[in-house]
C-alpha cells in the first residue's frame, strides 16, 4: 500500500495540567480519556475502530474515517465527550480529575502504509489545540465547566454557520489563535454545566425583583435570608431589594 492523500475530519484533546501528578495518576486519566472519546464515538455512530487514533501523551488524535458527518463531532460527539467527563469526575478525587481542550479542523492528509497520519492539517489541529487563547479559555471557566471546543474557521464555516439541530452558532465566540508561526481565526466553545438541582422552591418575591430588575449582571445569584423582620436579596453587582414581612 502507498502513501494516499483524502479528505478527512482531525479530532485532537489534550488533558489540561496531566504533568506533576504522578504516574499512576497520569495512567488513570489517560484510561479514562480513551475510554470516554471511545464509548463517545459509538454513541455519535462513528466506528471508533475504523478511526485512526494517535496517542500524544497527554491526549489523542483521531483521523476520522471518510465521509464522517463533520457537524457530528460538533454535536453530538462534544457534548457527548462532556456528559462522560462530568460523570468520570463525579466519582473519582482530584489527582484524577479530567478536563479537556479538545480540537476540531479537516482537510487532505496522507495516510501511509503502516497507519501513519501526516499532512498541513494536523499542524493546523495541533496550533489550535496548544493555542494560549484556548488554554486560557478553560483555565479560566469554573471548575465544573469540565471541556473547552476549538474549531478552525474552515471547520466552522462548514458545521456551525448552516444551524443544524444541536449546534448553536450563538454558544461559539471567534478569537485569533496566535501559536508559534500559526495565527488564524478560530471559533471557541465552553462545554456546559450540568444543572444545579434546586433545594427549595422558587421564591416568588426574588423572581418579581428580578423581573423587575432584568437580568442579572453575573453568573451567580446570591440569596440572604434574614431571621428578623425580613428578607434581604442581594444581587451581583446590583442593588439590594429588602422587603419588609408585617407580623400580626
Amino acid at each position: 500500500m502507498e502513501w494516499e492523500s483524502a479528505y478527512h475530519a482531525v479530532v485532537a484533546v489534550d488533558i489540561e495540567r496531566s504533568a506533576g501528578r504522578g504516574d499512576p495518576a497520569l495512567l488513570a486519566i489517560r484510561s479514562a480519556l480513551r475510554r470516554v472519546l471511545r464509548e463517545s464515538f459509538e454513541r455519535c455512530r462513528i466506528d471508533w475502530e475504523a478511526c485512526r487514533v494517535d496517542d500524544l501523551g497527554d491526549g489523542l488524535r483521531v483521523t476520522a474515517p471518510p465521509g464522517v458527518r463533520k457537524a457530528a463531532l460538533v454535536h453530538p460527539l462534544f457534548d457527548e465527550v462532556a456528559v462522560r467527563l462530568r460523570a468520570h469526575n463525579r466519582l473519582t478525587g482530584p489527582l484524577t480529575t479530567v478536563r479537556v481542550r479538545m480540537a476540531l479542523h479537516a482537510g487532505d492528509v496522507r495516510l501511509g502504509p503502516s497507519g501513519e497520519v501526516v499532512g498541513r492539517p494536523l499542524e493546523v489541529l495541533a496550533r489550535l489545540l496548544d493555542a494560549p487563547a484556548v488554554r486560557t479559555a478553560l483555565a479560566e471557566a469554573p471548575p465544573s465547566t469540565v471541556a473547552v471546543l476549538v474549531l478552525s474557521e474552515h471547520f466552522h464555516e462548514e458545521t456551525v454557520q448552516h444551524g443544524r439541530p444541536g449546534v448553536e452558532p450563538e454558544t461559539f465566540r471567534r478569537v485569533i489563535v496566535s501559536n508559534k508561526e500559526f495565527t488564524a481565526p478560530a471559533w471557541i466553545r465552553l462545554a456546559g454545566c450540568a444543572a444545579a438541582e434546586p433545594t427549595e422552591p422558587a421564591d416568588p418575591i426574588a423572581a418579581d425583583s428580578a423581573a423587575e430588575d432584568g437580568p442579572t449582571p453575573g453568573p451567580w445569584r446570591m440569596t440572604n435570608r434574614a431571621t428578623g423582620h425580613g428578607v434581604v436579596y442581594a444581587v451581583q453587582n446590583g442593588d439590594q431589594h429588602i422587603t419588609t414581612t408585617r407580623r400580626a
